[in-house]
């Protein structure tokens, strides 16, 4: 399976033949396949002991696999050059309790051939100025998050691995990290695990869906069609024209044949006196890979 990279000016390739990989001579991936070259945020799904985070740890070099191959630019990743071309975000966090932050990051940037200048930078992306003094065991779960991603920002690379790199963190600063991804995507891959379905259809180009270790689905977000196609309408004056609809929530619920029936549903209610304030779709196509 290939993503469609026509007309791109390709820098990096991941390719996977016949992958399989696990844990003490277990699979938990099973005969996977797949080449990613175009840059785009490739979003990985999955219900929890699908694959997703063996995938990750796969990729980065930390598990062999039992049969097939891993290729970063055409060089098997047991080799340590595939691995320098490479940054991975785990969704644990892997920094030592014991240090302070700017201790750790000091640290990382001397292992990966940063500077104390790189440090800098990532602490003000990062907005960490004020746990730099902390040690890493003080801080809460959405800190630690903050500090790890910097961590993975300490040096330029041209793929990123981003095990559910907005858990734990509070919207405001969620959104800065999905703007700071996006923004690495127009130059370079991104696989982004997200349990957030919604988060991985406003920044996702492609989907990598697993299925008990297995692709289910390799393609582009946009070639996803839900199963139905559902609206939610907040408005006032609605309630005796949209009395029989389902609610959730201040949302009325339409069920309509596709998006192209939304403005002609909005002039009727308009013409009927409702004043509609948000329409929204209430269905993610990406919930149907769960199935």
């Amino acid at each position: 399976m290939t993503a469609d990279s026509s007309s791109v000016s390709q820098r990096h390739r991941i390719e996977l033949r016949g992958v399989s990989s696990g844990y003490h001579g277990k699979p938990v991936l099973e005969d996977v396949s797949f080449v990613v070259e175009e840059p785009a945020i490739y979003v990985v799904l999955g219900p929890n002991g699908a694959g997703k985070t063996t995938l990750f740890r796969t990729l980065a070099g930390i598990l062999s696999p039992y049969s097939g191959t891993v290729e970063i630019d055409g060089i098997d990743i047991a080799r340590r050059e595939a691995r320098t071309r490479l940054q991975y975000l785990s969704h644990i966090d892997g920094i030592p309790d014991a240090l302070r932050v700017e201790e750790a990051l000091r640290f990382y940037a001397g292992v990966q051939g940063a500077t104390p200048e790189d440090v800098e930078r990532v602490v003000r992306l990062l907005g960490i100025e004020e746990l730099r003094h902390r040690y890493f065991a003080e801080l809460s779960q959405g800190q630690k998050k903050r500090v790890s991603i910097a961590r993975v920002f300490l040096q330029e690379r041209g793929i990123y691995l981003l095990d559910e790199p907005t858990s734990n963190l509070d919207p405001k600063l969620a959104r800065e990290i999905r703007d700071l991804v996006l923004g690495l995507s127009r130059d370079d891959l991104v696989l982004y695990s997200s349990h957030n379905l919604f988060e991985a259809k406003e920044i996702g180009k492609y989907v990598l869906a697993l299925r008990n270790g297995k692709v289910g689905y390799f393609g582009r977000l946009s070639d996803l069609r839900p199963a139905r196609y559902v609206i939610g309408i907040r408005a006032e004056g609605a309630e005796g024209i949209l009395a029989a609809s389902t609610r959730k929530g201040d949302y009325y619920l339409q069920e309509l044949a596709g998006p192209e029936e939304v403005p002609k549903l909005v002039a009727e209610l308009a013409a009927k006196g409702v004043r509609i304030r948000e329409v929204k779709e209430m269905e993610n196509p990406l919930e149907d890979l769960f199935a």
